[in-house]
Formats: C-alpha cells, structure tokens, sequence
C-alpha cells in the first residue's frame, strides 16, 4: 500500500456500528479533518488488536488506509478510553446526546479544531460535573456559535437596539433575543427572563471551569434547557433520538426530587 493512502490522527469515536460478521464502521471526530468514517476490519473478534481501541466515546490514536468509498483503521491506540463514562448509564446518555449532536450538525471532512477542542473537553469534564445539565448548556450554546449560529443575545433582532433588562422573547427561528416591542413580529418565540438571558451570555463567554461556578434554580435550569432545545430542533427539524432518552432520564430525577431537576453529584 502506498504511503499517501495512510494518515495518522487522533480520533473521538462517536458512533459505531455492526457492519458484516466481524466488522465495526465508525463515525470518528478528527482535530485536522472534522468528521470522518471509517471500517475497523474484524474489529467485532475477541481476538482483534483494534476492538478495545475503537470503543464508543475512547480517545484513540488511528492509522488510516484511504479507500475508495470508505477509510480503513490499520491501527488504533488508546490515548484515553472514558471508561468512567461507559461504566455509568447516566453519563452514557449524555455522552450519546453530544457524540449524536456533532454528528447530526457537521459535514464530513470539514475542519473545525475548536469544535474538536469542545467535544473532548465536554468528554473529559463530563465524570467530574457537579451539574451535567450545565455542561450541556454550556456544550450546546459553544457548539451553536462554532458552527455559524451563535444567538444574537446583547441587541434586538429587528430593530438592533441593545436589549434592556426587561422580560424580552426568544425566537429560534429569528437566532436570538427580541425586544417587547419587536417580538409581535414572530409568530413563534418565547418569553424570556432576565435572569436567563444573563445566563446565556455569561455561559456564551466564558469556558466551562468559568461556567461551572454558577449555582442555578430549578426554573431557570428548565428555561435554558427549553429555549436552547427548542433551538436545536429548529435547526435540525426534528428530535434527536439520544434526547428521548435524556430527558427521560432527567424525568426520572424529577420524580424522585418532588418536581425539581436534580444535579448529578461527582463521581467517587
């Protein structure tokens, strides 16, 4: 095989899947070629010297054989596997839901580092979070900004005024914030608070070891969750089938809280 047909990177798996008797296909996510697939040959065998290395979420060091219409792994090392991650069903979901959201909002072989740059992180605070819904936020917000839809969260929409502190609206189909007297124009937005729209910009500004200092209420944790959801189904025009699974998972803790969102404690 020539030289030109292999590359070497490092990869975040974020999703795989059975492909023939033996073989694994994955959806990889690449620091210098965005989102890339890829056939782990025999990878499914008890035997194979690639199976460990490709599992779900791992950070791992591949060899790549370019093919015709699909890449082959010729060699994969662990850099870091998360295993924290998959040996916990709740952060499993979680995992699954940002792993599905990269994959459904980018392209392949579209460069973005810093998109890269947020995924791991998100990965590597994800078993130490005092409060997985923020880093969500905090995921979801950055990923919208670094893929070309940062809400406009400092000026109305329509008439480009600075936005006062006062009950103004959000409108996922406009991008962003509306004033009370401009938000009549979109038949489709919500009410928001003040204090949320604080929340969104500090969460917009700052990294996540910033961000995980705030200590939110129950309220505005669903506010955020709702008007960046509703954000996100927009764009994507539907539902992700992970945020099924995620806000059941948040329904559950709810329950079991009398009605109020629970914050998932560090692990051990």
């Amino acid at each position: 095989m020539s030289e030109d047909r292999l590359f070497r990177t490092d990869a975040v798996v974020i999703k795989r899947a059975d492909s023939g008797e033996a073989d694994r296909l994955l959806t990889l996510y690449t620091p210098h070629m965005g989102k890339i697939r890829a056939v782990a040959k025999g990878a499914r065998k008890t035997t194979s010297r690639l199976g460990g290395h490709v599992e779900l979420f791992t950070l791992t060091r591949l060899m790549i054989a370019k093919g015709r219409n699909l890449d082959y792994v010729t060699q994969a090392e662990t850099v870091r596997s998360f295993i924290e991650i998959r040996d916990d069903l709740d952060l499993v979901i979680v995992a699954s839901y940002v792993a599905e959201l990269v994959d459904q909002f980018t392209e392949n072989r579209i460069e973005n580092q810093a998109l890269y740059a947020l995924l791991l992180s998100t990965f590597q605070n994800l078993p130490q979070a005092a409060d997985t819904d923020l880093l969500l936020r905090h995921f979801e917000l950055h990923l919208l900004s670094l893929i070309g839809y940062q809400p406009e969260l400092h000026h109305c929409l329509s008439c480009r005024r600075e936005l006062e502190p006062v009950t103004n609206a959000f409108s996922a189909a406009a991008g962003g914030v509306l004033c009370p007297q401009c938000a009549g124009s979109q038949m489709v937005r919500r009410e928001v608070s003040v204090e949320m729209v604080k929340c969104l910009r500090f969460l917009q500004s700052n990294d996540y070891p910033q961000a995980s200092r705030l200590r939110l209420r129950p309220e505005l944790h669903w506010e955020l969750e709702t008007v960046l959801g509703e954000t996100l189904r927009y764009l994507l025009e539907r539902e992700l089938r992970s945020a099924a699974f995620l806000h059941t998972l948040r329904g559950g803790r709810r329950q079991l809280a009398g009605g109020r969102p629970v914050s998932r404690q560090p692990v051990a």
